[in-house]
């Protein structure tokens, strides 16, 4: 209809519609139905004027006026509201940018007195004034209480020179202080403030009468009063329950050096305290850093104060740190020489007439009959219960004086003995050549050995390194010549003198006694021992005792006892002298049915006792716990064997001790064991007790790959480890453990798989039970565990599978390794020319194996194939070496290769040569290096040059 004028018809229709649309507007009463309406008017307004004819516009109808009317009104009244939000959000912005650049400015002002205040801390710490806020009180309080002393001292008319000298005294304390513990507690700094001030108090007392007192000192000493008392007021709030706990930063010691510096005034007394309560915030924060940091929230007055003694307190904290490192091993060295001096002046002070049992460490090669000597001592069969009657851990067995008494008196003609020791405290020493740490351990505790000597065989391997061992340690030692009942016709008589059952024996057994042992006295002579019968000894400090001994019958056990005693009691009686100092050593750790984890330990000298706190070396730091109880076993009953344990509230030395402690999960073996007495310094024994830590992890693989090692206690775990690290071995170690396997263990060792490193996904587990479910786990996962419960099956087992591995992984490699090899063709020998060839050949140099491929260089370096077999005398073999004729077919891989024929491409007169190549090189060297001498890797270096190879 644009461009025409409507007719009649349709205006008429437009305003039916109009007026439909404005009763459905009004009965809707909705203000969006109105826009939209209005809106259409106005539209169907526009559209009759713009499509009138010749420009003829429509006249507007009163309630589409209306209605546009009220939608002009609507959008003014919304820009009005718009204009209003956008002002409301620029003066919130506005006012945001102020609070911000208020906060800066705030921050700046803090960073700036924080700046300063930390110049003039450097500055006093710079000149040595630097105190903490407790030292700072104990200062004011000392000096209040001073000051009141000269105030009573001057009403009573007493002289003031001592109290001068007293000054100078305190001026020149500071110099004698030692850096102590921070962990000595509030009470006892505030123990010895109170005896500083009774120290002076009777020091004032005892001064003489004066004929003059000045009439000054009165008045600082009453305006000091009052603020003595307020400091008495603050410390008493200091002192509640929730502050015993909070250790003090500086003893109060050094807090007397200010003393001679009284407050002058109230006003520098108030800020003396404010400057206490930051302090102790500070030194609060310090010491215990889980404590709530309400407390020193409550002491500021608003949230600025607040965070400036925060960030006080925090700085603080930075230079004390700075200064705790130094501060630390100054101490640690000053508890040290204290310690070594108290040992030195308790050697001194001992009584030498009350001696300690001497620790007698037993000896010898496997099954020499160690163990069955200490049997026969206590009349026991440990051995039995031993796997294979080896011994696998070390144990300790305590033999009192009326036992030895009693054995040793068919010996004396039961005249009377003059035994001083309460007994011995006898070592067996495993004798494997993997235990060498338990021996070293031994003997290094022990007071004197006995080498047992098999008269028999004479003497081996272990029997040499317990020798040089012992030469080492400059320990003495008596030889025990055993198994004198395996002399034929030797007639027994049990627990009989040696001497006695050599005068029973007829002289054809004395002559092979002789004989025997003369052999044997020859190869100590040769270890650089001079060796004599003990009754024939002259000289026993330039000569060994020989006691000839029988561990089955018991013929010569009461020599040997007795030898022992004497020899101890007359030559070593300072080494023996019982002192006070506690010296213990860790012998094993070890899981015990109700007890928990335990330690067995060799007392050496001093006292144990329930209740004392003890440091042990543990595998994860040092270990600080309190002994819950001492358990030793039975008279002449063994550490090791279970049995009804004797419970002791007081165990004195020497003595073999079980010690039941909370903690001890992870204690070391072969480690110190320190009493922590009331004057030592727990970090220093915590660093002395580490000493010994650095051997046990140098045994464990860094990198992370190898096996897994798990013993039923540490000693047995550090002889696995040794072994691991022989020169004949070199397997690494990745993780080492203590106890039963779990499936975690197991996950440990499957590392190794998804390393790589399969060979290394095993679990060596010696003496201990392997669960269900770890067992389970390990087929799924595929990971090796071993067992066993003697040392030497392990190694067997272990070695047999890397053997399986390597056969394994040489299986893999055998077609990518390729020997080196050059081969003359024999011309009478060619029995086929052409795929396969088979000729005759001889071989010039190298391996020829089955599977190398070859190839003729002289003739452009053509491939013939691989070495499909070899016959050497007509029999089929794998290899043929230098020097050998042998039958060879040679197969073709390739199309190319087949086409090679002999007397076409190549003649007897051309070499034939392996074909080799840098990733051949490799997997020789990988894994078939035992397999190639000298002249084959000669051999190998003309080859590269041949075929080029890098």
């Amino acid at each position: 209809v644009e461009g025409k004028e409507l007719t009649a018809a349709q205006k008429k229709k437009l305003k039916k519609k109009q007026k439909e649309k404005e009763k459905k507007a009004a009965a809707a009463g909705g203000a969006d139905e109105t826009e939209s309406t209005a809106a259409a008017a106005a539209d169907e307004a526009a559209a009759a004027a713009a499509g009138g004819k010749k420009g003829k516009p429509v006249k507007e109808s009163a309630a589409v006026r209306r209605m546009r009317e009220q939608l002009e009104a609507r959008q003014r009244a919304e820009e009005e509201a718009r204009a209003a939000e956008e002002a409301a959000r620029k003066a919130a912005e506005e006012e945001e940018r102020r609070l911000e650049e208020e906060e800066r400015r705030k921050a700046e002002e803090k960073e700036r007195k924080k700046a300063a205040a930390k110049a003039k801390k450097e500055e006093l710490k710079r000149q040595g004034k630097l105190l903490t806020g407790k030292a700072k009180a104990e200062a004011e309080r000392l000096a209040a209480i001073r000051a009141k002393l000269l105030a009573d001292a001057a009403e009573k008319g007493l002289s003031l020179d001592e109290a001068a000298a007293e000054d100078e005294e305190a001026e020149k304390k500071p110099k004698k202080v030692v850096y102590t513990s921070k962990k000595k507690g509030l009470q006892r700094k505030k123990s010895e403030a109170s005896e500083v001030a009774a120290e002076d108090e009777q020091q004032q007392q005892l001064e003489q009468p004066a004929a003059a007192a000045p009439a000054a000192a009165p008045e600082p000493a009453a305006a000091e009063k009052p603020e003595s008392e307020g400091l008495d007021d603050w410390e008493q709030a200091a002192d509640s329950w929730e502050e015993l706990d909070k250790e003090p930063e500086q003893p109060a010691a050094a807090a007397a050096a200010q003393a001679k510096e009284p407050v002058s005034s109230p006003k520098k007394a108030a800020a003396a305290a404010v400057e206490e309560e930051e302090e102790e915030e500070e030194s609060s924060e310090e010491e215990e850093e889980d404590e709530d940091e309400e407390s020193v929230s409550e002491e500021a007055s608003s949230e600025e104060e607040s965070s400036e003694e925060e960030s006080s307190s925090y700085e603080s904290s930075d230079e004390d740190e700075e200064d705790s490192d130094e501060e630390r091993e100054r101490r640690i060295e000053e508890a040290r020489e204290k310690r070594l001096e108290r040992l030195a002046k308790a050697r001194e002070s001992a009584d030498k007439s009350v001696l300690r049992s001497p620790i007698c460490c037993i000896l010898g090669h496997v099954d020499v009959g160690k163990t069955k000597i200490l049997d026969n001592i206590r009349r026991t069969n440990v051995q039995d219960g031993e796997a294979g009657g080896i011994t696998q851990q070390i144990g300790a067995t305590f033999v009192p004086a009326d036992a030895i008494d009693k054995r040793t008196a068919p010996l004396r003609g039961n005249r009377p003995f003059d035994m001083k020791l309460p007994g011995l405290l006898v070592i067996d020493t495993p004798g494997h050549e993997s235990f060498t740490n338990l021996r070293a351990r031994g003997s290094g505790l022990c007071d004197i050995a006995v080498l047992i000597v098999d008269l028999m065989h004479g003497l081996e391997q272990q029997t040499i390194e317990s020798i040089n061992m012992l030469k080492m340690r400059k320990t003495p030692f008596i030889i025990a010549l055993n198994k004198c009942d395996r002399l034929y016709g030797w007639k027994s008589v049990p627990d009989c003198p040696i001497r006695d059952a050599f005068k029973r024996q007829k002289d054809h057994v004395m002559k092979e006694f002789d004989d025997r042992s003369s052999q044997v006295f020859l190869q100590l002579n040769e270890q650089g021992l001079n060796v004599s019968l003990y009754w024939k000894n002259t000289d026993p400090r330039k000569y060994v005792n020989v006691v000839p001994t029988s561990a089955i019958t018991g013929e010569g056990i009461p020599d040997l006892l007795q030898l022992m005693v004497k020899l101890t009691q007359s030559m070593m009686q300072d080494r023996l002298t019982l002192l006070s100092e506690t010296q213990a050593t860790v012998l094993e750790v070890k899981t015990m049915e109700g007890l928990g984890t335990t330690v067995d330990v060799v007392l050496v000298n001093g006292t144990l006792k329930e209740g004392d706190r003890i440091v042990v070396c543990g595998l994860g730091g040092p270990i600080v716990t309190r002994i819950k109880s001492l358990k030793t076993p039975q008279v002449l009953k063994e550490m090791r064997v279970k049995g009804q344990l004797v419970e002791h509230k007081e165990v004195r030395a020497a003595m073999g001790v079980k010690i039941v402690a909370p903690g001890l999960e992870s204690a070391v073996a072969g480690t110190s064991l320190y009493v922590m007495g009331p004057d030592d310094d727990e970090e220093e024994l915590k660093e002395t007790v580490m000493e010994d830590m650095a051997d046990i992890f140098s045994k464990v693989d860094k990198s992370g790959e190898g096996v897994c090692v798990q013993a039923s206690t540490l000693g047995s775990l550090e002889a696995l480890l040794t072994f691991l690290d022989s020169d004949d071995v070199q397997i690494p170690v990745s993780g080492i453990n203590i106890g039963p396997i779990h499936k975690k263990d197991v996950l440990r060792a499957n590392v190794m798989n998804e390393k790589g490193s399969k060979k290394y996904a095993v679990i060596l587990a010696f003496d201990i039970p392997v669960s269900k479910e770890a067992r389970e786990l390990a087929v799924e996962y595929n990971v090796k565990i071993f067992t066993a419960d003697i040392i030497y099956h392990l190694f067997d087992q272990f070695t047999a599978y890397m053997k399986q591995i390597k056969s394994q992984e040489q299986e893999a490699a055998r077609l990518e390794a390729v020997f080196p090899c050059t081969l003359q063709i024999l011309p009478q020998c060619v029995f086929n020319k052409k795929d396969p060839i088979v000729v005759g050949v001889d071989v010039v140099e190298g391996i020829a194996k089955v599977g190398t491929p070859l190839a003729v260089p002289t003739q452009a370096g053509i491939e013939l194939g691989r070495i499909a077999s070899l016959e050497l005398n007509h029999k089929a073999v794998d290899v043929a070496r230098a020097g050998q004729s042998v039958a060879m077919k040679i197969e073709a891989v390739t199309a190319e290769q087949q086409s090679r024929m002999y007397g076409r491409h190549f003649d007897h007169n051309d070499q034939l040569v392996s074909k080799i190549s840098r990733e051949s090189i490799n997997a020789l060297k990988a894994h078939f290096a035992d397999e190639m001498t000298k002249d084959d890797w000669r051999l190998v270096v003309k080859l590269k040059k041949v075929w080029g190879v890098q």
